[in-house]
């Protein structure tokens, strides 16, 4: 009789289950995977996706630890609709005047 308890099993967790954990929406969690910010998923059958319970913790371990740089605000005077003008320093004198 074989015994398998010379290595330990790694735990897998479905979608549900890692929602319950990290709260961001599927979409998020795709293309994070796609650029190698966050563990990849793997097929046990055609309809059944899972991740690595160890690797999901100490993604969040990692997250956790380092802190999250906040975005950029967005340049309001690029943008193509309803750009925002700087205004004219003699202009807004004149607006605070009256």
């Amino acid at each position: 009789m074989v015994r398998l308890t010379d290595k330990p099993t790694r735990r897998t967790i479905r979608r549900h289950q890692l929602r319950e954990m990290v709260p961001l929406a599927d979409s998020t969690i795709y293309e994070m995977e796609q650029r190698g910010e966050f563990p990849r998923r793997f097929a046990l059958s055609p309809r059944c996706f899972v991740w690595d319970l160890a690797e999901v913790e100490a993604w969040l371990a990692s997250r956790r630890s380092a802190p999250i740089r906040r975005a950029q605000s967005p340049d309001v005077r690029q943008r193509r609709l309803r750009p925002v003008r700087e205004r004219d320093p003699v202009q807004a004198a004149a607006s605070k005047a009256e």
